[in-house]
């Protein structure tokens, strides 16, 4: 019998349709491995023992030939909206309610053939690089001493280990990216209004997009394709491009480790080597791009918070919207952001796509960091991923691609930005780094 665990999406999807196999079969084989592996990982705060039912409506389908994601099991994060499910957003001051509707995001994905056997665990109020709280700690399941990062932890650890091929999550300061490049997955966080937001009390102030995590390319353009109704490029496609490399962080004082400048220069080199035109080139972050992402952060809770008995948050939780409070009103009148926009909008008028190292460092060990202090927990995630909240800031795309391995044997990755619109064009680039550099594209936990 075929096991349809660590399949790709598009590869079930062809199986469904082609009726090679049938979506309860497909669901229930990912379920079963849920129930094996997930208490090693924590990726899953509930898991949905209805989606094999829900499996059978998918193959009854008039339309099930034209679906695609016939079948595909979908893990979603806890902070979007599945009809009949609470999303408890990793916090027990969240009201315990079902929803009576499915999230734009995943009614999209259900109507294209997905099935939601889950809902991820995230950190509380998805605030942090690490995710662990009220429902557990969230463990790379490359390396299950590290955390998996944050704050959508749980969605890219269900995928790495097999227990979904995609996941939904989100983004506000690298959220999708930084566990994409813990856990060795694709994901691409896309510009503003590519696809519907609508995450907590006003997305961070239009900062925070929905997007994919999943093992390959393909698979990333397929679901980002789904999610923002509209078609991404062609694969295969090999325009020259010019190509800036940049290996140091924006915030002063924090500096990237030689696994992972070690990994945006190999990258580079092999890309230059398939015709782009590749250039070290800075771009001009201001020396204040750290206090404008922590403002923003930190408002951002604020208004997540807001209405939230504060007896019920983590002590960090509490701390952060409380700094938060005294930005609010300088965020929402100020005009930082456009400033940070001008300010880069000339380096890529020159450059079609920026090459940096995904993160600094490898995660934080997986501990009860919700127990821990405001500053240490702040500390720890500018360390180890300052790469990422500079085009949440900006508002454009970006991805995290793994390249390479870390000495310990976990991924290692690097990040792709673009202008505005160029989603394509990041993920053709990151269609070749694939090509060039084929990754494993499932943890061994099984």
């Amino acid at each position: 019998m075929t096991d349809w665990t660590g399949r790709t999406a598009a590869e079930i999807a062809a199986a469904v349709r082609e009726k090679r196999v049938t979506p309860r079969e497909v669901v229930t084989a990912h379920l079963e491995r849920i129930a094996r592996l997930d208490g090693r990982i924590g990726a899953f705060r509930k898991v949905r023992a209805e989606a094999a039912a829900e499996a059978d409506e998918v193959a009854a389908r008039a339309d099930l030939a034209e679906l695609p994601l016939a079948g595909v099991p979908l893990a979603v994060k806890d902070n979007l909206a599945v009809r009949g499910e609470a999303h408890l957003d990793g916090s027990a001051a969240m009201p315990d309610t079902p929803a009576d509707a499915d999230h734009v995001t995943v009614a999209r994905l259900r109507a294209a053939g997905a099935v939601v056997i889950g809902l991820t665990n995230v950190p509380e109020l998805c605030v942090f690089g690490t995710t662990e709280g009220a429902h557990g700690i969230t463990r790379n399941p490359w390396d299950t001493g590290r955390s998996a990062g944050g704050s959508s932890g749980g969605s890219a650890a269900a995928v790495a280990a097999g227990l979904a091929p995609l996941a939904l999550g989100n983004d506000g300061m690298g959220s999708l990216r930084i566990p994409a490049a813990n856990c060795g997955l694709v994901t691409i966080k896309p510009g503003f209004g590519v696809v519907p937001a609508g995450i907590g009390n006003g997305d961070w102030f239009g900062m925070s997009e929905n997007g994919p995590l999943a093992t390959t390319v393909a698979d990333a353009r397929l679901m980002l394709s789904v999610l923002a109704e509209k078609e991404f490029g062609g694969a295969g496609q090999r325009t020259p491009r010019k190509i800036a490399v940049s290996l140091r962080s924006p915030l002063v004082g924090v500096t990237v480790s030689r696994p992972y400048t070690n990994a945006a220069t190999e990258a580079a080199g092999l890309l230059a080597g398939t015709g782009h035109e590749v250039r070290r080139a800075e771009p001009p972050y201001p020396a204040s791009i750290g206090v404008t992402a922590i403002r923003h952060w930190t408002a951002g809770t604020a208004v997540d918070a807001a209405g939230l008995d504060p007896a019920l948050l983590a002590r960090r939780t509490r701390v952060h919207a409380a700094i938060g409070r005294r930005f609010l009103h300088g965020v929402q009148v100020g005009d930082a952001r456009e400033r940070l926009r001008a300010r880069l909008a000339p380096f890529f008028a020159e450059y079609d796509v920026l090459l940096t190292p995904a993160l600094a460092r490898h995660a934080p060990k997986a501990a009860p960091w919700h127990e821990r202090g405001w500053f240490r927990n702040a500390l720890a995630g500018s360390n180890y991923s300052p790469l990422t909240p500079a085009w949440n800031l900006t508002g454009w795309p970006a991805m995290s691609v793994p390249f390479g391995t870390l000495p310990s044997g976990a991924p290692c990755a690097v990040q792709l930005v673009g202008r505005p619109g160029s989603e394509a064009v990041l993920l053709e680039v990151a269609q070749q780094l694939e090509t060039l550099r084929p990754w494993q594209r499932v943890a061994p936990v099984g």
